[in-house]
């Protein structure tokens, strides 16, 4: 309930219009990329417009982990609902030994290191 309606997404190859097709590709992403952590970092902001850098470290249901970099671009209405979120990332197979993300599932801890402070 955070997505205007009509709100419009780029994720990869896909290209969500819509609340509901945002929730199904939510979905699908979630179900494929296992075990996900996350640690964003603000990039840049101004009135209605923020851009973030992030990585993230999932699983493949073989095993297989990845890592993956990005940006998103996100614009907000002056509700504050989210009208657009624009995402581009670049996805890179690891070894598990190469893994930097360790918390348990959920919100990552405030203690741990962020994305400059991993080199990211």
């Amino acid at each position: 309930m955070v997505y205007t309606e009509d709100t419009r997404w780029r994720n990869r190859a896909e290209f969500p219009v819509g609340r509901e097709q945002v929730r199904q590709f939510l979905a699908r992403k979630w179900a494929r990329e296992l075990d996900y952590r996350l640690i964003k970092a603000l990039w840049a902001w101004t009135d209605n417009l923020i851009a973030v850098r992030f990585a993230y470290e999932f699983r493949d249901d073989s095993g297989q982990w990845f890592r993956a970099y990005g940006n998103e671009n996100w614009a907000f209405n002056e509700a504050g609902f989210m009208m657009r979120r624009y995402a581009s990332i670049n996805d890179l197979p690891i070894e598990e030994a190469e893994r930097k993300f360790f918390w348990p599932l959920g919100r990552r801890p405030d203690d741990h290191p962020g994305l400059s402070d991993l080199g990211l």
